[in-house]
């Protein structure tokens, strides 16, 4: 077996039974090519359906040095639910934030075959937006101290999603402007806007296509783009309560939990899809 694919194995087990890695799998992929072969393995190990993608922001000056400031990572859909407060798993053993986010909707796929996306062509594609929260969980507690490498190679550290409601014209774009809060335990933890975010979220889905395209994999209508942490990346522990707010208006909601092994996995859906 090769490193790539043990360390694959490595956190699709880990996940799995939910519990923490101390240490990171194996050798440090030193490319975004090593990190993405490793994401690709263990998507195919977990084996389960994709329902969107997960984009986040490489700082400088690792962005000049791999030559992106962005990555990407699967949300399956089996940790995509619309139960605004309900409960949302993270690996209580390691790493665990919530990040509020803008979620934008594939309306139309885009050409496997292009690489490179205008923010009008990306716009597009694009057939609704909504707010929602990303929850970024990692069995490795390091995850996120060793680099958007290490991060790529374990599902980009995401570990759910929560869809809030359609964001009302959405397509003029004004809603990059909106004053967005997070709030932990009714604490405030970040305050910002879209406008702050590179290219903003259309330009996300422009990476996420051109990615994807480049790896092979095709997207699909109806798949979501979370389109990166408005806020910033705020850890989380189990029993929290977190609340983001959208202009002052739109709120999107949860309570954080302790991910379960996977024999327990189909209880606990049950019970966040009918919550």
């Amino acid at each position: 077996m090769d490193q790539g694919q043990a360390i694959a194995q490595a956190f699709v087990a880990a996940r799995r039974a939910a519990r923490g890695l101390s240490e990171y799998p194996g050798p440090i992929p030193a490319t975004l090519d090593q990190a993405y072969a490793i994401q690709d393995r263990a998507i195919a190990l977990a084996g389960d359906a994709v329902a969107g993608w997960k984009v986040g922001r490489i700082n400088p000056p690792l962005d000049a040095e791999l030559g992106s400031n962005r990555l990407a990572g699967p949300i399956f859909a089996d940790q995509v639910t619309a139960a605004d407060g309900g409960p949302m798993p993270v690996f209580a053993e390691g790493f665990a934030a919530a990040e509020a986010e803008f979620l934008l909707r594939i309306g139309a796929a885009p050409d496997p075959a292009k690489l490179s996306y205008s923010h009008d062509e990306a716009l597009a594609l694009i057939d609704a937006v909504h707010v929602g929260l990303e929850i970024a969980s990692s069995p490795f507690p390091g995850i996120n101290d060793l680099g958007p490498l290490v991060t790529i190679s374990d599902f980009g550290n995401n570990h759910g999603l929560v869809v809030g409601a359609e964001v009302p014209g959405w397509r003029d774009l004004g809603f990059v402007d909106w004053p967005v809060r997070l709030l932990i335990d009714g604490e405030e933890a970040g305050a910002a806007n879209a406008a702050t975010m590179l290219d903003g979220p259309v330009g996300a889905a422009a990476f996420l296509f051109g990615c994807l395209a480049a790896r092979g994999i095709a997207l699909r209508p109806g798949q979501w783009i979370s389109s990166g942490a408005v806020t910033g990346v705020h850890p989380v522990r189990v029993g929290q309560a977190v609340t983001a707010l959208f202009d002052d208006g739109m709120t999107v909601s949860c309570t954080i939990d302790a991910a379960t092994p996977e024999e327990d996995v189909s209880e606990v859906n049950d019970e966040r899809k009918s919550g």
